[in-house]
């Protein structure tokens, strides 16, 4: 069963399934929304209100999509590759494009620690 994510403004509603979403980018009081078919939105909505929407209507939405730092929330199933010392993440899109973002340190290093102990979990289950 697919989940959406309804975003509404003022003027519009938009209706987003949750695997589509690629990243996205906060820009002061706005925020950017990336698709995975490369498909952009902006919306006159701060990210942290973006982050309470996705805890409000989608259960289990932070182990698809994950903060990363202040300005960006990935979906960690595009993830191709993460560049700790260039700072770099590597998204991949639906016709196989990649789109690089650049976030701080600190922030990637935390992501790649919780990818790395979702793999080992994984594994455990796997095992028994």
């Amino acid at each position: 069963m697919d989940r959406y994510l309804i975003i509404k403004t003022r003027d519009e509603l938009l209706r987003i399934k949750i695997g589509q979403i690629l990243y996205f980018e906060a820009d002061r009081n706005y925020t950017k929304l990336l698709l995975s078919n490369s498909i952009q939105f902006t919306f006159a909505i701060n990210i942290g209100k973006i982050e309470e929407l996705l805890e409000k209507q989608v259960s289990g939405s932070n182990q698809i999509l994950m903060r990363v730092g202040k300005s960006h929330i990935i979906n960690k199933n595009h993830i191709l590759q993460i560049n700790l010392p260039k700072q770099k993440l590597l998204l991949l899109t639906e016709d196989g494009k990649p789109r690089e973002l650049t976030i701080s340190k600190d922030p990637l290093k935390v992501l790649k620690e919780a990818l790395e102990q979702e793999v080992e979990r994984n594994v455990e289950e796997a095992k028994g």
